[in-house]
């Protein structure tokens, strides 16, 4: 078991939100095992993600650009386990490291927060949206093709900063970052997910560790949880199908129904002028087969070029 003089070294972004995720799972670790704070050492680590603020994700790399610092430094052992936003998560893991922990998923929801209106339906012809995320800009021009969406990265503090200062009207969050933050009256309500499938693994929290370091396995198995586990192995399967990262958009979520799963996926042109949707179920056990399934239905209906979006 780790101590405070041998700490097990938990790696991390250094956003509020990143340090909110690695303090759950501490915490869990603790309430676990029976350990101490002291026998636990968050690690800040910035990533390319974290560095480069005044560019389109697209134009700088794929889901890498917010996991590839830390993933290194969890292959040379600079930390012992990695605290990862799963939905920033490359489908395949570097050699040597395994992704098999998932703490419980929060709420799956995408949050519409603005400081004058009260529903995406409420916004204005013409109105300004702001967002970094082209699962969400696609979405939102197929829902409202009158919107002008402008990019909108940072925190969530940075966020709300230029909603005030009059970038734009309305931006969309993930509700599970505001209720980790402890912040959900950011919001001014969740978009259901009828209306707007959220991306795939949004509000699930993963944790990486080294293949040959047993111990940090025996701590995970403590603190995994099942049925987020096989929700995320059909939604990860659907995505590795797709060829998903941060230049496509791609929509996606399983649910669990007893002893079977719901999945529901969505692709869209980058533009948002077309849509392509679909839904199957199949037994838990057979979660990954069902995310690749559904995802060759999507690209047989899916026309040459549909994810260019040059």
């Amino acid at each position: 078991m780790p101590t405070p003089q041998n700490p097990l070294k938990i790696g991390t972004r250094g956003s509020p939100l990143a340090l909110a995720q690695a303090y759950e799972t501490r915490a869990r670790l603790m309430a676990a095992h029976g350990l101490p704070e002291a026998a636990f050492e968050v690690v800040v680590i910035k990533t390319t993600g974290d560095k480069v603020l005044d560019r389109p994700l697209k134009e700088i790399g794929g889901k890498g650009l917010f996991t590839r610092e830390i993933e290194e430094a969890l292959g040379e052992g600079g930390i012992d386990i990695a605290v990862h936003s799963m939905k920033d998560m490359p489908v395949l893991q570097p050699a040597g490291l395994v992704l098999d922990c998932y703490l419980p998923r929060e709420d799956v929801r995408d949050a519409f927060v603005s400081p004058r209106h009260m529903r995406l339906a409420d916004l204005p012809q013409g109105a300004v949206v702001g967002t970094s995320s082209l699962r969400r800009r696609a979405q939102l021009a197929n829902r409202r093709p009158d919107l002008k969406l402008v990019e909108f990265r940072g925190n969530v503090q940075t966020r709300l900063k230029k909603l005030a200062d009059g970038v734009a009207e309305a931006t969309l969050l993930a509700m599970a970052g505001l209720n980790r933050l402890g912040r959900p009256e950011v919001a001014r309500g969740a978009i259901e997910v009828a209306e707007m499938l959220p991306a795939v693994a949004q509000g699930c929290i993963g944790i990486e560790r080294r293949l040959a370091d047993a111990r940090a396995e025996a701590l995970l198995a403590g603190i995994h949880d099942t049925g987020t586990g096989h929700r995320l192995a059909a939604e990860r399967a659907y995505l590795a199908t797709l060829d998903g990262s941060c230049e496509t958009p791609i929509a996606g979520l399983a649910v669990l129904e007893g002893s079977t799963l719901w999945l529901r996926g969505e692709i869209l042109r980058p533009d948002g002028s077309e849509a392509i949707a679909a839904e199957a179920r199949a037994a838990v056990s057979d979660a990954a087969a069902l995310g690749d399934d559904l995802a060759r239905q999507l690209l047989v209906q899916a026309p040459k070029g549909f994810f260019d979006w040059r």
